[in-house]
């Protein structure tokens, strides 16, 4: 079976319910394969020894027509492979990994997603150049989303 990384397998990071639901293609291509790669190497795995326990991967790859699907951000970089959900699965809380992640581990964009207590962690990564180190907070503003900079994060 096709490994991203050690803990992340090539299904688990191309999973999606809505495109089997809906009959979607969901395929990377190399270079998205190579980001995906690139993103469990810089992140996830550093993050996963620190946590000690399995963490779990909500969302990965996304192709253009599941990302539209669920109406994902239209420049979401799940499109790429650089991008993942993550949430805890007891070796740390959500809060403990956004902190972590935070203060130890270079990315793209941190993203709290939901509640007092993150229910899970958007994470992306593009290259030590050119990420941007951004925290951000999800917020439901009436029928819309948006993404404050996490100022009390």
């Amino acid at each position: 079976m096709k490994r991203i990384s050690k803990h992340i397998s090539y299904r688990e990071a191309t999973h999606s319910d809505t495109a089997k639901r809906n009959g979607l293609k969901n395929k990377p291509k190399a270079e998205h394969i190579k980001n995906m790669e690139l993103i469990a190497e810089k992140l996830f795995e550093p993050l996963r020894e620190w946590v000690a326990a399995p963490i779990r991967v909500n969302s990965m790859f996304r192709s253009e027509e599941v990302n539209t699907a669920i109406k994902g951000a239209y420049r979401s970089q799940h499109m790429n492979g650089q991008a993942i959900d993550l949430t805890s699965m007891g070796g740390k809380t959500n809060l403990e990994m956004f902190h972590y992640i935070k203060d130890n581990l270079d990315f793209d964009q941190l993203i709290w997603e939901f509640g007092e207590e993150p229910k899970w962690l958007h994470v992306s990564y593009v290259s030590e150049k050119k990420n941007r180190k951004q925290v951000l907070v999800t917020k439901r503003r009436g029928k819309y989303y948006t993404w404050d900079n996490c100022k009390d994060c």
